[in-house]
């Protein structure tokens, strides 16, 4: 199997579990013809020594079976942080309504109702493990896509051969925040950062940019490289403005909140800003490697932190090759 990048990937882990030896057999066969790695296991017990050793990537799990059946192996995994976000498709010879809100109830992802057909089994197979990369690649805070997409976005514009530019977005004195008023309400800055970025990228036209969300408070934006400034500088001026507003009104009068330090001495800390690092990737300097850029971009956001007020560093270096 290939990533989505090209490279050489290890195929997808799918652990089967069912006390009859024949279907368990009949599945794995299938999903090996499929390009998948598979693990058997007889009972739910067994299913969780596997799973701790060897971490698949979806499980298939038949409702009815011994010692720890499939709906107590799924509350199990979904109680366990560790497992809680293993994709799991139920099995059942019951085609009852009852059956399936059950299962998906107890946490299960999809279902199957024996006798199932090849091309069933491997279609929903292959749905839950798209569905799953999908989700973690997303930001449930800001809905915003993460890591993964931001490196293929990147090597799409690396293969297109077009100049692209990456934007490294960060919130100055963002601990004092949650310092002063607690998780809840830095979570309110962070989406306020989102939609301000987001809005900027709207307004920006075509050819379109792409913004994602690294984690935390920091962002990246990839676009062409004219597009990077003026996106930047309405993003800052968007949130600013929204930031005012999500301060207690004294504290924003007053421009600045009180923060204790280790020694429970009071220190005043100013208001939220943004620190920018822009990489471009144009003319003699040009990157291949997603990682690299990003590198390079989160550089000249220390550079921009190094300044007061929100600020924009870009990295001017000329290529040494």
């Amino acid at each position: 199997m290939v990533s989505p990048e090209g490279a050489e990937s290890r195929p997808d882990l799918i652990l089967v579990v069912d006390d009859d030896v024949d279907i368990a057999r009949f599945v794995e066969v299938n999903l090996r013809l499929h390009g998948f790695d598979v693990m058997l296991a007889h009972d739910g017990q067994e299913a969780l020594e596997i799973i701790e050793r060897h971490r698949p990537d979806l499980a298939v799990v038949d409702l009815m079976m011994p010692r720890i059946g499939g709906l107590d192996l799924t509350r199990r995994l979904r109680a366990d942080p560790m497992t809680a976000a293993l994709p799991i498709i139920m099995l059942t010879a019951k085609g009852m309504t009852v059956d399936k809100v059950v299962g998906l109830t107890a946490g299960a992802d999809d279902y199957l109702v024996k006798p199932f057909d090849t091309s069933e089994l491997i279609a929903r197979v292959s749905s839950t493990l798209r569905r799953n990369r999908e989700y973690r690649e997303v930001s449930p805070l800001t809905g915003l896509p993460g890591n993964t997409r931001v490196s293929r976005e990147i090597t799409d514009r690396v293969r297109s051969g077009a100049d692209y530019a990456v934007g490294y977005v960060d919130i100055d004195r963002f601990k004092s925040v949650n310092d002063v008023y607690g998780f809840a309400r830095g979570d309110e800055f962070i989406s306020a950062l989102a939609r301000c970025m987001h809005r900027a990228v709207v307004s920006i036209g075509l050819p379109p940019a792409f913004l994602g969300h690294i984690g935390g408070d920091d962002f990246v934006v990839v676009c062409a490289p004219e597009q990077v400034r003026p996106i930047i500088e309405q993003a800052i001026l968007d949130f600013e403005k929204a930031a005012d507003e999500l301060y207690d009104p004294s504290d924003a009068r007053r421009g600045y909140v009180e923060v204790k330090d280790r020694r429970g001495n009071l220190q005043k800390a100013a208001l939220v800003t943004l620190s920018v690092g822009v990489a471009v990737s144009a003319g003699s300097r040009r990157f291949s490697d997603p990682r690299e850029i990003i590198t390079v971009a989160n550089e000249m956001k220390s550079v921009a932190k190094s300044q007061p007020g929100s600020y924009i560093a870009v990295d001017r270096r000329l290529s040494t090759s």
